[in-house]
């Protein structure tokens, strides 16, 4: 059984409606405590992974069962909800819908073209029995029917625009056609964009009865809502950002509410302006980065941020820079914390954390 109530999730919408307000007088905390008793045996089958994300053989019923069984085991405090993540069809799944090749792998899927061809030759178009984008529907359509909407399935990552027309390019093959055949580039583009919206709009006609929506970020919104990203953005310049990502991005994040976009490492760092100029795009997510050290300073990225008056995003546990990051914002209320868990062991020390901070 999951544990959470009609009080809890009046509670969590209301906490979230403050902050976004700035009335709510601290961060978003959501904290889940795992290893409660589920009050049943654990099903047999693994739960969804991006290792088993190709295995169509087991029903979509009982995928979510087993996904419920998970849930029974967690304990919610302060701004946590059942929420389930949809992101194990990889990032960017939605050149799988459009034809592309998954392989997936341990901590990722990665697609691939069906076969190479010239650019001025790629067409996309929808298909209605792409397998991919059936499985993902008839996995919302099952946890619609077990759960009434009582549970929050996000939004699957279906990509940024440029890191989906990659996977037909590759990235290498990508970084050449923006300076040889920009037109062409252009003209994808404008064809994923169109598609992408398709694709959003028919996954959340399934799932519009929730309470809440999200995306793989875990964040909390009344109304659908994405994480935007272009990974590809890393390896390019201001000038090619400005001429095949601003408007992109503009589109999109106009089409849905509160988005967030996900700032990957330092290399797009310097897009932060850029960003912060599209009034629809509501916070940004930081993510350091591999390789960078834990402890580096970006206080002066968090208040550029801050200053702007968006939201800020943060992967760090409950008792890591927390305080540091709020020495540095405008308002408490500029921070969210991704979800993150602590085992039954450490439940005490988490819940006298977020005391600190009035989350419980």
């Amino acid at each position: 059984m999951i544990r959470f109530g009609d009080k809890q999730w009046a509670n969590v919408i209301e906490n979230y409606r403050k902050w976004w307000k700035g009335e709510l007088g601290r961060p978003i905390l959501p904290l889940v405590i795992t290893g409660a008793d589920p009050g049943r045996p654990m099903p047999k089958i693994p739960m969804p992974h991006f290792t088993n994300c190709a295995d169509f053989s087991v029903p979509a019923e009982a995928v979510i069962d087993r996904i419920d069984y998970e849930l029974s085991t967690y304990e919610f405090y302060g701004d946590s909800f059942p929420y389930v993540g949809m992101a194990h069809f990889g990032p960017g799944v939605m050149a799988a819908f459009l034809g592309a090749k998954p392989e997936p792998v341990q901590e990722t899927v990665w697609f691939h073209p069906q076969k190479q061809v010239p650019i001025k030759e790629i067409h996309f178009s929808y298909d209605e029995k792409n397998v991919w984008l059936n499985r993902i529907k008839d996995l919302y359509r099952a946890g619609m029917a077990k759960w009434n909407g009582n549970v929050c399935m996000s939004m699957t990552d279906i990509g940024g625009g440029l890191d989906v027309l990659a996977s037909f390019l590759t990235t290498e093959g990508l970084l050449y056609e923006v300076m040889d055949n920009p037109d062409e580039v252009k003209r994808l583009c404008l064809e994923i964009t169109g598609l992408w919206l398709r694709f959003y709009r028919e996954l959340n006609d399934i799932i519009g009865q929730q309470r809440v929506f999200s995306d793989w970020s875990t964040q909390l919104n009344e109304n659908p809502t994405y994480m935007l990203q272009c990974d590809f953005s890393y390896m390019i310049g201001v000038n090619i950002w400005k001429d095949f990502v601003h408007d992109d991005l503009a589109v999109v994040s106009s089409a849905i509410d509160k988005a967030f976009y996900h700032l990957d490492g330092i290399g797009e760092i310097k897009h932060l302006d850029d960003l912060l100029s599209i009034d629809s795009i509501r916070g940004i997510q930081w993510i350091p980065g591999a390789g960078e050290p834990e402890t580096r300073d970006w206080s002066e990225l968090f208040t550029k941020i801050s200053t702007a008056g968006r939201k800020i995003m943060v992967p760090f546990r409950l008792d890591s820079y927390l305080d540091e990051i709020l020495k540095v914002t405008k308002r408490p209320d500029d921070l969210i914390k991704m979800q993150f868990a602590y085992p039954m062991e450490e439940k005490e020390e988490a819940l006298k954390i977020m005391a600190k901070y009035s989350a419980v």
